[in-house]
């Protein structure tokens, strides 16, 4: 549809509240315009609809902290495979697992999710606006995509597992599905459990899947939500989902894999192996992994540095180790700050295929060993023979090093997280104390101190 970055969504945002205000300047103040003038026309929705795009890739969410976060959460302190060496106190306590209340990353996540939340909701509401029933149809998938995911991670983050066996009662994320417009009382919502919002999450994703294209430039697409949707069931334990969702993306042909592992990233365009992945220009600026895991040559900070002990993890020949710097103390996998960042890769797909596969004796699409073994032929290594479960997770593990998805693959599969438990209540976040000061219908996750 379109793809506008971050300058002209301001410019587009200043002249819309401009226009509105002009024209009811005599009537209303403009900090209270009503958001059905706001939205009174096509072009206004696709405008909002571009926004929630932008918050979407904030540094905050997808531009790189939620995988970063990620990351360092997964970490055995006492045998870390990366280590915090920056100088910021909010990365390291999410490193330790000794999150306080206060921590400005955890608080920043959930009000920059909840804000493209609420954008996606306020195009949700004006559908009625558009005339052509085929650009409704995408713009109402666009949506619920962004919505559907921004939940999914939220409910990762700062709820239990759904793994744990208590998703039915274990609090989740509030779950606001219509504009939040002001406050007063009735933004005093309560938690919904983790269930009710993964069964949101598959609600969201399923209608986007089902009304988005298979190209759309930039934009989410039939097989990003599909690729997702692979995600949220692997969570789930539903490894008949994920499979078929994997699958879907794999025979849809719409995706290869880079001639070499070090090809997948540092693209200006989206490579033949992204699924979805956040588009970046030197405009935007929004790329948390280049900022925290690039070393200082390649305009990083270096705070993040890998250990001997992940190292030792790869096999002789394994080239992915060519996605380090010679002295292997950091990742060259976000060395271009100007990089899109790939948040889906086709590789997952073929790895979650074949762990599901796997799990369930089926043969969808591949073979588990098959699968596996186009992964390893990329990077240089041997054919195996033989698979099973564990050699598959150990593979998706290097396979996706540093892109975030360690931490979930711990928990959905009960591993401990260091010396404590996959469901632990310090690897779970704090709902931020401000949240907490401003709304007594929210309840604190427990070994935190609020309501």
């Amino acid at each position: 549809m379109r793809f506008l970055n971050k300058t002209m969504l301001t410019v587009l945002a200043i002249g819309l509240l401009a226009v509105n205000c002009d024209s009811l300047l005599d009537t209303e103040p403009a900090q209270s315009i009503d958001g059905s003038i706001a939205l009174e026309t096509e072009a206004n929705v696709l405008t909002v609809l571009n926004g929630a795009y932008d918050g979407f890739s904030d540094d905050d969410m997808f531009g790189g902290q939620i995988q970063m976060e990620a990351d360092l959460m997964a970490n055995d302190n006492s045998d870390p495979e990366l280590r915090w060496v920056g100088t910021f106190e909010e990365p390291e306590q999410i490193w330790r697992k000794q999150i306080l209340l206060e921590n400005t990353q955890v608080s920043q996540t959930w009000t920059e999710s909840y804000d493209a939340i609420n954008r996606a909701n306020n195009v949700l509401s004006a559908l009625d606006v558009i005339e052509d029933a085929a650009t409704r149809t995408q713009v109402e998938a666009e949506a619920k995509f962004i919505r559907g995911v921004s939940y999914f991670y939220l409910v990762q983050f700062f709820g239990k597992p759904f793994s744990d066996g208590n998703a039915a009662s274990n609090p989740g994320v509030p779950l606001v599905l219509t504009p939040t417009t002001g406050i007063d009382e009735t933004s005093n919502v309560s938690r919904n459990t983790v269930a009710e919002v993964y069964a949101q999450v598959l609600s969201d994703l399923t209608d986007a899947e089902a009304g988005l294209p298979a190209s759309n430039g930039g934009y989410a697409t039939s097989h990003a939500a599909a690729a997702f949707l692979s995600r949220v069931y692997l969570q789930q334990g539903n490894y008949a989902g994920a499979r078929d969702a994997a699958n879907r993306v794999i025979s849809s042909g719409a995706f290869s894999l880079t001639a070499t592992y070090v090809g997948a990233f540092n693209n200006a365009e989206n490579s033949t192996e992204d699924v979805f992945a956040i588009q970046v220009d030197a405009q935007d600026g929004a790329h948390s992994l280049n900022t925290f895991f690039a070393h200082p040559d390649a305009g990083g900070r270096g705070d993040i540095t890998i250990s001997p002990t992940h190292l030792a993890l790869y096999e002789a020949g394994d080239e992915r180790i060519d996605a380090m710097r010679s002295d292997s103390t950091a990742t060259e996998k976000w060395d271009d700050f100007t990089a899109n960042i790939p948040v889906i890769r086709l590789a997952e797909m073929y790895l979650t295929r074949a762990e599901a596969n796997q799990r369930l004796t089926t043969v969808v699409g591949a073979t588990p060993l098959a699968d596996i073994n186009t992964i390893r032929a990329r990077v240089g290594l041997p054919a195996l023979l033989t698979v099973d479960v564990d050699a598959i997770l150990a593979e998706r593990k290097l396979e996706l090093a540093f892109e975030g998805q360690i931490l979930h693959d711990l928990r959905r599969t009960q591993q401990n997280i260091g010396s404590f438990a996959y469901d632990a209540n310090e690897t779970v976040w704090p709902i931020p104390q401000r949240e907490m000061d401003v709304n007594s219908n929210l309840t604190q996750n427990p070994g935190y101190t609020g309501n």
